[in-house]
């Protein structure tokens, strides 16, 4: 019978933090107000003061709460990175998710007893990579890039078996590579790798021409949108360009990630916890993908066919989901 999974779960407010918790998660992870973390949008994330109570009520109710410090420290400002840290660790945070190595070798130097985990940010793409942050920072666990299929995500486990793996299994579908994140600040001035934000909703405009639908970022075209066709939010690596004479996405689609069917794969690799994409999103949306994830994970345990996690409809983006690279169907 394959091991059971933890479930981590995404939270941008307090709200959605505690429907988390209520609805089956047994972990969940959540940001500060300030640039240390990948989605630091108006009206979300958590003050000190919050993260102390949110931890404590996750740590009430069995539940692991852990602290996203995973953009890429600036020169000459690593105190905002540091004091992340120092208030993660006062707090009583199960683990801090990490992506630059500075910030990791302070976190691992300050704080030997505060648990590590590596964040997709930081794009630890083969065996070799997970050990040298195991071996240097005593990192615990290592949230892979979302590019793995299955049977890289067994490679893994099976050469580093002191290292626990996670992976994303639902929500917004973003590589997160640096080359494709920091074409947010081309436009914007700003990027979720340095500052934690793409695309910043105050640069951000939809404008209707006749039947077309024009979403446009800084004044820069990213896509149009016939009648009756979702329209998704303009980050630029899943816009629509002309390239060769033909318009279509380039980089990435504007689709959701649904890899729920593939649970018992996962568990199967060795993979340790699965995770949701979406701090952005509010209470209902967590209460909702949670509580199906829950009911799969159970199902798993008891050996029956876990079902779907999300419906098309109201919950993923462009209307459309895919199990992304783990099983790499489009080839």
């Amino acid at each position: 019978m394959p091991r059971t999974l933890e479930l981590v779960c995404p939270a941008g407010t307090p709200s959605a933090l505690s429907a988390a918790v209520d609805a089956g998660a047994d972990a969940v992870y959540f940001g500060f107000r300030d640039r240390t973390n990948a989605r630091n949008f108006p009206g979300l994330n958590f003050s000190p003061a919050e993260a102390e109570q949110a931890a404590a009520y996750c740590r009430d109710r069995g539940v692991r709460p852990m602290i996203a410090i995973n953009t890429f420290a600036s020169t000459g400002q690593e105190d905002i990175w540091r004091q992340a840290v120092d208030t993660a660790a006062r707090v009583g945070v199960g683990a801090i998710i990490v992506a630059d190595i500075g910030v990791a070798a302070y976190a691992a130097r300050k704080y030997p007893d505060l648990r590590l985990h590596l964040s997709v940010q930081a794009a630890a793409a083969n065996p070799e990579a997970v050990a040298y942050y195991a071996r240097l920072f005593n990192v615990q666990r290592v949230v892979l890039p979302r590019v793995f299929t299955i049977d890289d995500i067994r490679m893994v486990t099976a050469s580093q078996p002191d290292v626990e793996v996670e992976v994303f299994v639902l929500g917004g579908l973003c590589v997160m590579a640096e080359g494709r994140c920091t074409l947010s600040s081309y436009a914007t001035g700003r990027s979720p790798n340095r500052d934690g934000v793409c695309s910043p909703a105050e640069d951000v405009r939809y404008e209707q021409e006749g039947d077309v639908l024009v979403s446009r970022l800084a004044g820069y075209t990213i896509n149009r949108f016939g009648p009756g066709e979702d329209a998704g939010y303009p980050t630029l690596c899943k816009g629509r360009f002309e390239a060769r004479g033909r318009a279509s996405y380039l980089f990435e689609d504007p689709v959701s990630l649904d890899a729920t069917a593939l649970l018992p794969d996962l568990a199967a690799a060795g993979v340790t916890a699965i995770k949701v994409e979406g701090r952005q999103r509010g209470k209902a949306y967590v209460a909702a993908v949670v509580g199906n994830l829950r009911r799969a994970i159970d199902a798993l345990a008891e050996g029956a066919a876990p079902g779907p996690a999300v419906s098309a409809d109201g919950f993923t983006e462009g209307g459309r989901t895919t199990e992304g690279a783990y099983k790499r169907g489009w080839r």
